[in-house]
């Protein structure tokens, strides 16, 4: 019977530590179902969702401590109990761009959490330079019949916190 394990990896941004946590998912006999990879600065984290047999998971379990030592990363890691598809809802794709100012973000995540709104995928980035940030926001709905509202309230929400914004199918 499949188990499935998050693993999660942060540390300096070193050319191949993530081809090592993949080849060591691999050598432990786990399928990578889900990975994301970031970098923030000069660090990267890097996620992955591993299924495998209870001898697969648990081997990969016991041999990461060592090689997160060996490549200096601060790992995680948590059993979880499946993996299932987001099929059945509608994706969609909340973008906001502007000047860069306290709360913002803030802002934006609690309007999603205030109507039980799924994000599924969040990144946003701030042009030093400029003070011009952007942010692009995936979620997830369980059919289309309440998005006009939802795109409504987000583009009154945009204008309230002078950035500009849409809402696109995904």
């Amino acid at each position: 019977m499949s188990q499935y394990l998050v693993l999660t990896a942060m540390g300096a941004d070193r050319t191949g530590c993530v081809s090592e946590l993949t080849n060591l998912a691999s050598e432990c006999e786990c399928n990578i179902l889900d990975s994301r990879m970031a970098i923030f600065g000069k660090e990267f984290t890097f996620i992955m969702l591993l299924q495998g047999e209870a001898k697969a998971i648990n081997q990969i379990e016991l041999r990461l401590p060592k090689v997160a030592v060996e490549l200096e990363l601060i790992t995680m890691m948590k059993r979880t109990s499946g993996y299932s598809t987001l099929e059945t809802k509608q994706h969609y794709l909340a973008e906001y761009a502007g000047i860069d100012q306290p709360g913002i973000l803030k802002s934006i995540t609690a309007f999603f959490a205030h109507r039980n709104i799924d994000i599924s995928s969040l990144k946003s980035d701030i042009d030093p330079a400029t003070n011009n940030m952007s942010a692009s926001i995936q979620f997830t709905v369980n059919d289309d019949t309440g998005v006009d509202s939802i795109e409504n309230d987000f583009l009154q929400l945009c204008e309230q916190i002078d950035v500009q914004g849409c809402i696109t199918k995904h």
